[in-house]
């Protein structure tokens, strides 16, 4: 009976980190396939190794090496690393079939809690990490920080610059950051006007000719007198 309580277990837990946390809060379909195939898998696997001597050390180096392979197949950002290693653990937990039975119960609903809380968007909701790409190569330290703060308009924690382009003039750098929009308001824009372009020394010495004067609106036209014949 312990074992079907156990898998049970497992398929409600995978599935409420699944579809209830992950795919509401992040939306990628290709992951959630991922997470629930693993799952079943690891869990399948650790059920039927757990009979023989060497069960848990199998179940162990089951967990390695999907991790080794998943993670050098595709690029994953470190919410969804989370998100992964979970998954592993409700199905490895769940097939090891650990007594007593409300052990493993506790420990698959202490990793739900665990990603409930530290995925919500309550939590930290200021701190950000982004790459950003500048239009100019700043090498100074004090100067980069406070162009970053009026770009992202947050107050910066730390900035690896990742290149520095003195040919192109561009600087790329990874920011870690907290958004505090209310200190770094975004303003308008304002466009400066021309400033007037001073005349060559050699024209300044020339006064400009005054234009010739228009003709009054009415003027008759001066009289032609013929000569005498």
């Amino acid at each position: 009976m312990t074992p079907i309580i156990l898998i049970a277990a497992d398929l409600a837990a995978i599935s409420i980190l699944t579809f209830a946390l992950y795919l509401r809060r992040h939306r990628r379909r290709d992951l959630v396939v991922s997470y629930l195939g693993m799952n079943v898998g690891v869990m399948a696997v650790a059920a039927a190794l757990s009979g023989s001597a060497a069960g848990v050390g199998l179940g162990l180096g089951l967990f390695g090496v999907l991790s080794i392979i998943r993670l050098r197949s595709t690029e994953l950002a470190q919410h969804e690393v989370a998100y992964y290693f979970s998954a592993l653990a409700l199905g490895l937990i769940a097939g090891l079939g650990i007594d007593p039975v409300w052990l493993p119960l506790a420990l698959m609903a202490m990793i739900l809690l665990v990603m409930f809380v530290g995925d919500h968007s309550r939590v930290l909701p200021a701190y950000r990490h982004q790459t950003v790409i500048l239009d100019r190569a700043i090498a100074v330290d004090e100067e980069l920080y406070a162009r970053l703060e009026e770009v992202v308009h947050g107050k910066v924690h730390s900035a690896t610059v990742q290149e520095l382009d003195l040919v192109n003039d561009k600087t790329i750098v990874d920011v870690r950051y907290a958004y505090v929009p209310a200190a770094f308001p975004a303003g308008a824009a304002t466009v400066a006007p021309p400033a007037e372009i001073p005349a060559p020394g050699y024209l300044a010495a020339f006064p400009a000719a005054d234009p010739a004067p228009s003709e009054p609106a009415g003027r008759a036209a001066d009289p032609v007198h013929a000569g005498a014949a």
